[in-house]
């Protein structure tokens, strides 16, 4: 892609999502929405193949109507309140809309078709961008309405969102409807604590950030697609396959990793509003993510033996990718649990 055009989508995607971020106009949050998707459409198809023009077609058709949606909902409230302002909704038709139009976004159950197959059509960098950049304006628009937004609709979709993202990722062999499901699965805890702690939701937010570039940029640096690519990927960087094993493990949220973090602080942030049964079904749904994880593991870790032809290391040419954002997104993953209390003390 040109350089030109290339940063100006990239600068139309950061004022897509600022727009939403600043504006508490309805009009403003839907143009802001607008923006950030016709930005993002063209990254999808930069590369000239089937499974990118296939993903973007798909991704397209289900986005499309988000933002519509939202302005209906947004137009909604002022016909009948005669107020734009977002923190002013309270019609329980517009802010069922907008929580609605938001899951299609983000890709919640039951709502998250086109997202799996969205992600298997993209090269690692644009994968990125849609499992992080793209979450930012739908979980804005969440937070300022979501004293607004029925408590049991909003538990519903995020807990229907950590079993479906659980279950999911099971039986799949493609690494990138691993992390598409992995990222469903996230989404749907974020969306439920959202409305009892806002920073808490921050939190897991940017936890899931470093963790998700981590293992994009990984994934990516290693040039593996598929389960069986991976488990010979130590004969070509140990290194990179050790960190990358742990990196899976954060992903699962299994302590002592960072992800575990916010996860066991969401849970007993539920379980201090008397909410029993939510954070029980979350950490059987986190099981469930935890052992396709585990499952990646084991196949890089603990299947190598090293007597067998196939495990011979490959002839081995410089690689020109960058690799300067890895280190610092992989470390961040794995080793911010000691600093609990001082997180704990920004969400208090």
């Amino acid at each position: 892609m040109n350089p030109y055009v290339l940063a100006i989508l990239l600068s139309s995607l950061g004022l897509g999502t600022s727009l939403t971020f600043a504006s508490s106009h309805w009009l403003l949050a839907w143009l802001g929405l607008e923006i950030d998707t016709l930005a993002f459409i063209p990254l999808m198809a930069q590369h000239l193949h089937p499974r990118a023009v296939e993903a973007c077609t798909k991704y397209f058709l289900s986005q499309a109507s988000a933002p519509p949606i939202i302005m209906f909902a947004s137009t909604t409230n002022p016909w009948i309140t005669g107020v734009w302002h977002m923190i002013n909704t309270s019609i329980p038709v517009a802010t069922t809309t907008i929580i609605f139009a938001s899951a299609l976004t983000i890709g919640l159950a039951a709502i998250h078709f086109s997202m799996a197959e969205a992600f298997q059509g993209l090269d690692p960098l644009t994968g990125l961008v849609l499992s992080t950049s793209q979450n930012l304006p739908p979980l804005a628009l969440n937070i300022l309405t979501a004293q607004a937004i029925s408590p049991m609709l909003q538990t519903g979709l995020g807990v229907t969102s950590t079993l479906v993202g659980g279950q999911g990722g099971l039986n799949q062999s493609q690494l990138w409807k691993m992390l598409a499901y992995s990222s469903i699965a996230h989404m749907g805890s974020m969306i439920i604590i959202l409305m009892y702690a806002p920073l808490l939701t921050l939190v897991a937010l940017g936890t899931y950030i470093f963790a998700t570039s981590a293992a994009f940029l990984t994934l990516k640096t290693s040039s593996a697609t598929k389960f069986n690519v991976l488990t010979m990927s130590w004969c070509k960087s140990p290194t990179l396959t050790a960190t990358s094993a742990v990196l899976l493990l954060s992903l699962g949220c299994l302590p002592p990793m960072t992800r575990f973090l916010p996860n066991r602080l969401m849970l007993q942030e539920l379980a201090k509003r008397s909410l029993p049964i939510t954070p029980t079904i979350m950490g059987l749904a986190a099981l469930l993510s935890l052992y396709f994880w585990l499952r990646l593991w084991y196949a890089m870790t603990l299947t190598i033996c090293p007597y067998t032809t196939d495990s011979m290391a490959p002839s081995r040419t410089p690689t020109t990718q960058s690799t300067l954002p890895l280190p610092l997104s992989t470390e961040i993953p794995q080793g911010l649990l000691p600093m609990t209390p001082a997180i704990l003390m920004l969400t208090t």
